[in-house]
């Protein structure tokens, strides 16, 4: 009975040691997640920031990456706007066709279904879609065919000009997916962990074109299927709203974390040059994990 006893008392104590960490500050918070990024080969950006208090926490926020599929939240941004201003209603229909243009000098492209993350657009070409659909699967499962066609309505120029209006200076939408033309010759869509945390908190915060337009756009990336990074490691009653891209070498997540009590954050992580897939995304919800588990 006594070693029974004494099993549960040192379970327990176990637990609180575990459970009970003090909360770090920010400085002691970016100090820990630093360390934690020395131990792996690669280059990471993580910009954190609690709505609730306005604390933020940055590791080099302005350094510029690959896009990848992070880039498809600002088109997302430019077509609710667009509809915003009548320029076409979401319910449109859009005729599917994979046929697109090189940014470089016109040519013609389509693309591969066996390289996107969706292949049932490729089985429906020649018929209609709606535009709240192409964008829906668009984000949730990152359909490039989705996205190039997406574009190809509302003007990557567009896009970008956008960002720049909302205050984020270095989101830069070139163009679609899969242009090898324009990839060759370094023509591409790229971020910083800055630019994606101004834009998810202006989301967080009603502040694109309005609340009504945020909330729809924060209910389709709550469906994101993509979810091992930022919450991978996180308790399922936990909410996040966010968008996902990942490369040949490049892996990012980032968006708007809601906590049981109300509290929301927004947090972005971008990585590139690491050695493993897959250790590193364990590695980047690892860091996820460890910004939750101090605010709790």
């Amino acid at each position: 009975m006594k070693t029974l006893y004494l099993v549960v008392v040192l379970f327990c104590a176990s637990q609180i040691s575990v459970f009970a960490q003090p909360k770090l500050d920010m400085e002691g918070l970016k100090l820990k997640i630093s360390n934690a990024l020395k131990k792996h080969h690669g280059t990471y950006a993580i910009a954190f920031k609690d709505l609730t208090t306005g604390e933020e926490l940055s590791i080099n926020a302005h350094e510029s990456f690959h896009a990848a599929s992070t880039m498809k939240m600002p088109v997302m941004i430019e077509v609710f706007k667009q509809a915003a201003q009548g320029k076409f209603a979401l319910t449109d229909s859009i005729v599917v066709k994979n046929e697109f243009r090189s940014i470089v000098d016109g040519s013609p492209y389509s693309l591969d279904s066996l390289r996107d993350g969706d292949h049932t657009l490729y089985r429906q070409i020649g018929q209609k879609r709606a535009i709240r659909d192409l964008v829906y699967e668009m984000i949730i499962v990152s359909s490039n065919f989705a996205t190039n066609m997406i574009i190809d309505l509302v003007d990557a120029k567009k896009v970008t000009q956008t960002m720049r209006k909302l205050g984020a200076s270095n989101i830069q939408v070139l163009r679609g997916v899969e242009d090898t033309k324009a990839f060759q010759k370094g023509l591409n869509n790229t971020t910083n962990a800055y630019d994606l945390r101004l834009i998810f908190e202006k989301m967080a915060t009603g502040k694109i074109v309005n609340e009504e337009t945020c909330q729809a756009m924060i209910k389709i990336l709550l469906d994101q299927k993509f979810n091992e990074v930022i919450p991978g490691n996180l308790p399922r009653d936990i909410k996040v709203a966010h968008k996902t891209g990942s490369i040949v070498k490049v892996q990012h997540d980032s968006g708007i974390v809601f906590l049981p009590d109300g509290r929301k954050y927004v947090l972005v992580i971008l990585s590139k040059d690491f050695d493993n897939d897959e250790a590193n995304k364990k590695m980047l919800a690892g860091i996820s994990e460890m910004i939750y588990l101090n605010l709790r």
